[in-house]
């Protein structure tokens, strides 16, 4: 799975981060993730944050 934040869409809110920081971080304003290929331990915390994205910037490839 490969996850993706929309830089132009995210508002930097950091639920994302939050919810999974082993994945996402917000270093200046916009989410970005830490990994190239999500853990198989992280991927229902990665759906979630997804889910929870208030604006629907991060994009999931499975």
């Amino acid at each position: 799975m490969k996850v993706t934040v929309d830089a132009s869409t995210c508002t930097g809110c950091g639920l994302c981060a939050s919810e999974c920081p082993d994945i996402f971080e917000v270093p200046e304003l916009v989410a970005v993730v830490k990994v190239s290929e999500v853990p198989e331990d992280q991927k229902e915390c990665v759906k979630q944050a997804a889910a929870d994205c208030p604006v629907e910037a991060i994009k999931i490839q499975e």
